[in-house]
């Protein structure tokens, strides 16, 4: 064997173990990634957030409405794109804690998906806290929304919920928001 064809043959041996290595780095990157995106995304510690409302007096109370796109339609009725939604829950009172009951997620026919509060909950002066739903949650559909019950101490600081919706592919992406609607009980 001559010397030009052993070396042809470790350069292929080198460069098919590069080419397996990062193969492999690729493919548990992406396993990692469709793993996070799958599992329940808990991004606010609801326990530690947690309130007794019967030492709270004086509440307007609330309720609001937001609407939030798991997917979209594209080209046709059969054809959509899965997006990831941030869902923003903002204090906008710089003195008095938002207190929130119920956070609720319902699909596009009307059915509650989940209930994110097990016990009322309350946001410090300012706070955002966010719920996100993974792209791959397809369980609310093209109609999904949120019910939020909430109270305040001053009524002429009514919380902000809002909802941001994106979808990227290599270059390629579309985002979008949606606000939420106030009403209140008083």
């Amino acid at each position: 064997m001559n010397t030009k064809s052993t070396f042809n043959s470790c350069l292929l041996k080198k460069i098919r173990s590069v080419f397996v290595f990062f193969v492999l780095i690729n493919l548990i990157s992406c396993s990692a990634e469709i793993r996070n995106e799958t599992e329940k995304q808990e991004s606010v510690n609801w326990d530690s957030k947690r309130i007794n409302l019967d030492s709270v007096k004086n509440l307007t109370t609330g309720y609001s409405y937001l609407s939030v796109y798991s997917e979209i339609y594209d080209l046709t009725d059969e054809s959509t794109h899965l997006l990831t939604a941030t869902v923003s829950i903002r204090n906008t009172s710089e003195r008095d804690s938002l207190f929130l009951t119920i956070a609720d997620y319902y699909n596009t026919k009307g059915e509650l998906i989940r209930s994110y509060l097990e016990h009322p909950v309350f946001l410090i002066p300012l706070e955002t806290i966010e719920i996100v739903i993974p792209r791959r949650d397809m369980s609310g559909g093209t109609g999904a929304n949120f019910v939020f019950h909430w109270g305040t101490k001053n009524p002429k600081y009514e919380p902000l919920f809002e909802a941001v919706m994106i979808w990227t592919t290599g270059t390629q992406g579309i985002s979008f928001t949606t606000h939420g609607k106030n009403y209140t009980n008083d």
